[in-house]
């Protein structure tokens, strides 16, 4: 029978009790050199074979007249039994076989097997076919990244091919537990301690428009997948957003624009002239914040004598309007032009219209600005006039409130 020392399988046999005083031992202990299981039973099986036929030539040898030489010869084969395993070593030391060594039975070499194929992972597909993606745009890359982030950290990576109906399902009703401010703060916790905190104080969540756009980025990617045959369906696909918190946006009103424009800027990380000079631009152009914070000198030009902005497609860097109808000319507001906006042409340093931001790792111009005017946002309406500043209060301030917003400033 087999045994195990270490590493090493061994082959171990009792001498049956009539031969023990002639072969001089009580048992067969030889070393098989080999730590694989399949090998070591084939080497015993061999060893087995010839321990009993030493076995039975030694009955024989007993009731022979010459039986003390012959018993001799059966203790020195039975010595050199690990010859078996190392066929050399017979020939070596001149030892006499018992009886012919049995042949090897011979090897058929197997083809070798192709390697198995990995299974292609979620954040592999979204490298592949999104990250790496020369077409696709800053704003993709960064919002399909994020959805495949918060879904990374509620379920962790798995292959593509088994993210079903069931994990979609978990993870949408995940989304609509989360807080409307998640991403816009620090914060240690998972994904269920968020949704465990809005529950313990009654905050705010994603919106059903928030949730729908993730499951979009979500889907977006499933149909690279399943046109190229990596996915079987699209799982992503025909979910209800209705049963969601709602956000109502509206405009600011003249307190709150005056109040905005009189806070104090505490933000380290983007000038206060800066951001004076961006939340001006939206208040008289209604321009979304990635816009203004991505004009190059090009972009402001004079149109049949009208001087403009003209917000397009930028090739060098990927960046492209929110959507084809976002590709436009908006024509300069006179008050910006007093404000002097059209001197940044010739006073800014660099490509960019607009100075004092920086790009983020993501590829977003003004990332930072957008982080520090949310958190104005919420500083100035709850620690002076309890105003909600919530994701109801869009950056750019709308038409009917861009006087207000002047005398403020002024």
């Amino acid at each position: 029978m087999l045994r195990v020392r270490g590493t090493t399988y061994h082959f171990r046999r009792i001498v049956p009790p009539a031969l023990r005083a002639a072969l001089n031992r009580r048992e067969i202990w030889v070393s098989l050199k080999t730590g694989y299981q399949n090998e070591a039973r084939k080497r015993a099986c061999l060893l087995h074979a010839r321990t009993t036929e030493m076995f039975m030539q030694a009955h024989s040898a007993l009731v022979e007249p010459d039986a003390l030489s012959r018993l001799e010869g059966l203790r020195v084969s039975l010595r050199d039994l690990q010859s078996v395993n190392l066929p050399s070593s017979a020939q070596e030391t001149g030892s006499v076989p018992v009886s012919a060594p049995m042949p090897k039975p011979r090897t058929i070499k197997k083809p070798a097997k192709a390697p198995k194929a990995q299974p292609l992972m979620l954040s592999g597909a979204l490298k592949r076919f999104v990250q790496d993606n020369s077409h696709a745009s800053a704003d993709t890359k960064k919002a399909t990244q994020r959805a495949v982030d918060l879904f990374l950290q509620a379920f962790g990576d798995a292959p593509v091919s088994i993210i079903g109906g069931e994990k979609a399902g978990a993870f949408r009703d995940l989304l609509f537990y989360l807080p409307a401010s998640l991403g816009k703060r620090k914060s240690r916790l998972t994904l269920e301690e968020e949704a465990q905190r809005v529950r313990d104080e009654g905050l705010p969540t994603l919106s059903g428009k928030s949730v729908k756009n993730h499951m979009m980025r979500l889907s977006a990617l499933w149909s690279q997948l399943h046109q190229r045959e990596l996915v079987t369906r699209n799982p992503w696909t025909g979910w209800n957003f209705e049963n969601g918190q709602k956000t109502i946006r509206r405009s600011w009103t003249a307190r709150e624009l005056a109040l905005l424009a009189s806070a104090s800027w505490h933000s380290t990380s983007v000038p206060e002239q800066t951001f004076r000079l961006v939340t001006l631009i939206a208040a008289y152009s209604g321009m979304r914040l990635g816009e203004i914070c991505t004009l190059r000198k090009e972009d402001l030009q004079t149109v049949d004598g009208i001087p403009c902005f003209m917000v397009r497609p930028h090739s060098d860097d990927g960046w492209s309007p929110k959507t084809e109808a976002g590709t436009r000319v908006v024509p300069i507001h006179s008050k910006l032009i007093e404000a002097g906006i059209l001197a940044l042409k010739d006073t800014t340093d660099g490509p960019y219209l607009i100075p004092g931001l920086e790009t983020s790792k993501q590829g977003v111009r003004g990332a930072a600005l957008g982080r520090a005017f949310s958190l104005l946002k919420t500083r100035i309406g709850t620690s002076r006039n309890h105003l909600p500043f919530i994701p109801a209060y869009c950056f750019h301030p709308t038409q009917k409130c861009r006087c207000q917003y002047q005398r403020g400033l002024d």
